[in-house]
């Protein structure tokens, strides 16, 4: 039996663990997440936003590994999932907030999908892609689209497939929206919320805001700022390309 995932306290079991596992089948979600088309760009625009965007977490890997931070030091530079990531701007004394920027990776390329996961805090997320790419957008509840501004073309694609990975006899819904070549779709993510990034194509990065870094990590008891210890994921392992790679529903060829 599904039950809200608790969010008033701690989340995590082992504050951090950065690969802590939570049973699908007891997972609902306490909220639902919140899309809002920004813009369509001209193509050689977007590639020159998405390139300086990416180029930027790029030349903060690069530093990691030519001079490592030493250990208890901040890592600007990190992992995730779903690409490189690097925290622009950190939090401070009297400011709780942070903001990272992720390089995608790019699934096809991979041959893996990122796992459904949930944040220990609240995320504010911009995704931008450039041509030739898409991002899809994932969760195991239905994703709340905000009405787009006059100069935004077309509805987004979005369709429910089944979540790949569960344990036999499981079954969960996977509403999914698409994110079009070109373009900024900004989401809303409430804590304890479950989605799913996954880019299809090379060009596409997040500026993403953790409005409460600094109080999630207290209220956790964790020992720093790491992304993957404020992610608690909703199965044990990544899933082949194949499952993350539709833009329309597989057994339908369209939107719904």
């Amino acid at each position: 039996m599904t039950r809200d995932t608790e969010t008033t306290g701690r989340m995590k079991r082992s504050p951090d663990h950065e690969d802590e596992i939570l049973d699908v089948r007891r997972h609902q979600d306490p909220g639902r997440n919140r899309l809002t088309p920004v813009l369509r760009l001209p193509p050689d625009v977007a590639l020159s936003v998405v390139d300086a965007l990416a180029g930027l977490v790029r030349e903060a890997h690069h530093g990691e590994r030519e001079h490592p931070a030493p250990a208890g030091a901040l890592k600007q530079a990190q992992e995730f999932e779903e690409g490189h990531v690097f925290m622009l701007e950190p939090p401070f004394e009297g400011f709780f907030a942070d903001r990272y920027l992720m390089d995608f990776y790019d699934t096809a390329e991979r041959d893996l999908c990122s796992r459904m996961h949930l944040h220990t805090g609240l995320r504010f997320v911009r995704m931008m892609t450039g041509p030739g790419t898409t991002i899809r957008v994932s969760s195991l509840s239905p994703l709340t689209v905000r009405p787009a501004p006059p100069s935004w073309t077309g509805p987004l694609t979005a369709f429910t497939d089944a979540l790949p990975g569960t344990p036999a006899g499981v079954h969960r819904d996977r509403h999914n929206v698409i994110v079009p070549p070109n373009s900024w779709v900004d989401m809303q993510i409430p804590r304890g919320v479950s989605h799913q990034f996954n880019a299809v194509g090379p060009n596409a990065v997040i500026d993403s805001v953790h409005p409460e870094e600094s109080i999630e990590t207290l209220r956790e008891e964790m020992s720093g700022y790491r992304m993957m210890a404020q992610t608690i994921f909703l199965a044990k392992d990544k899933s082949p390309a194949d499952t993350c790679a539709d833009t329309t529903a597989p057994d339908a060829g369209a939107p719904r």
